[in-house]
């Protein structure tokens, strides 16, 4: 499966360390959605380097954009950590197709063959 991983990046995050901080987080879910054997992504990670190329007064359109359509994509979510209303709204999109909402590592099953 294509999982998403969604969570907070800059909700909460009043320093650069935090939301460094919040996207580690989410790259360590996706490490261990990857070792259960699926392909996790981050929306974080699509948009971020065009953010930062185009300067931060285009983070909410790129952001808000990128995510989205990457999560129109995705067969599921793992939704973590604390509020954020962009990754309600990727969770949303997928559940709104009939994906599977997980709210844990544990909840995903394993692909055969992986681990």
């Amino acid at each position: 499966m294509w999982i998403m991983i969604a969570g907070p990046y800059r909700t909460g995050a009043s320093s650069e360390e935090q939301r460094e901080h919040n996207w580690l987080v989410l790259n360590l879910a996706a490490y261990e959605v990857f070792r259960k054997g699926h392909v996790a992504l981050v929306g974080v990670n699509m948009a971020l380097p065009i953010v930062r190329a185009m300067g931060e007064p285009a983070h909410g359109d790129i952001m808000t954009s990128i995510s989205l359509a990457l999560a129109d994509r995705c067969d599921a979510v793992l939704r973590i950590g604390g509020p954020s209303i962009g990754a309600d709204e990727e969770v949303e999109r997928i559940r709104a197709r009939g994906g599977n909402v997980y709210r844990s590592i544990d909840e995903i099953p394993d692909e055969p063959g992986s681990g």
